[in-house]
């Protein structure tokens, strides 16, 4: 069969969108009325669909976000602090490719990790490389990392994340070993990525988080003047699911 030679190709090429819409091709009627260049045209639409859609997959679970959220299911509301229009622009990226970081407060179970894990899967749609941290398990990888010597490496690849995402900031005091760690990954960002960081300590008490003070100017000079801040209000969005009995979406 004359396709065979050519199916067997694109196999061999891992060409595997292309060579199921030769298939399809082959089976249906319908495209023996399309041109040769259209017929070609829509077997590129199908490989680069299909390596975008296994690319975004990759993102998302390098990312490994704590909740499964996403824009479209958020009804933002005033009342909880937030400008709708603010938070869809910020959905679309642009304050990543300018390097600038963003900080979410708010009080304990407000909807801080919902709202950053579902800007997070916004940013990987948009291409983005996203890595999301609670800090205290970022600073127990830290630790081991220092302890088999791939120290160097883990921050490497920090560096690297174009969207790094540390949830639950500072909710204990750091030691100075770990403060300088803190400093080592946003010094390496610092202008040449973005971060977020989620928390219900106020910017103006990160100061006595850390152990040493002048580590804490360093750290929060590269984190709190170039970043959008988002602040939640209102009750607690545990108690008010615990108390919905109907709703398509989570009101942050």
């Amino acid at each position: 069969m004359l396709h065979q030679p050519i199916m067997d190709k694109l196999f061999a090429l891992k060409l595997s969108g292309m060579l199921e819409g030769l298939r399809q091709q082959m089976e249906s009627p319908q495209y023996k009325k399309l041109s040769f260049d259209e017929r070609f045209g829509l077997l590129l639409d199908r490989e680069w669909d299909l390596r975008q859609t296994r690319k975004l997959h990759r993102r998302m679970r390098m990312a490994r976000f704590r909740e499964s959220a996403v824009m479209e299911d958020l009804n933002i509301s005033a009342k909880r602090g937030l400008d709708r229009k603010q938070v869809l622009y910020l959905a679309e990226g642009k304050w990543i490719r300018e390097k600038l970081n963003m900080i979410i407060t708010g009080p304990t179970g407000a909807g801080k990790t919902y709202l950053a894990c579902a800007l997070g899967n916004a940013a990987c749609r948009n291409g983005f490389s996203v890595r999301y941290f609670q800090l205290s398990r970022l600073l127990e990888k830290l630790k081991l990392a220092r302890a088999d010597g791939s120290y160097p490496k883990f921050l490497d690849r920090m560096a690297k994340c174009q969207l790094l995402i540390l949830d639950d900031w500072l909710r204990n005091h750091l030691s100075e070993t770990q403060t300088n760690d803190i400093l080592e990954i946003v010094e390496d960002r610092y202008n040449h990525s973005s971060t977020m960081v989620i928390t219900q300590i106020p910017v103006a008490e990160w100061h006595e988080q850390f152990a040493n003070p002048t580590l804490a100017d360093a750290i929060m000079d590269r984190i709190v003047h170039n970043a959008y801040r988002l602040e939640l209000k209102g009750e607690s969005m545990r108690k008010r699911r615990s108390s919905l009995t109907h709703s398509g979406h989570l009101e942050v």
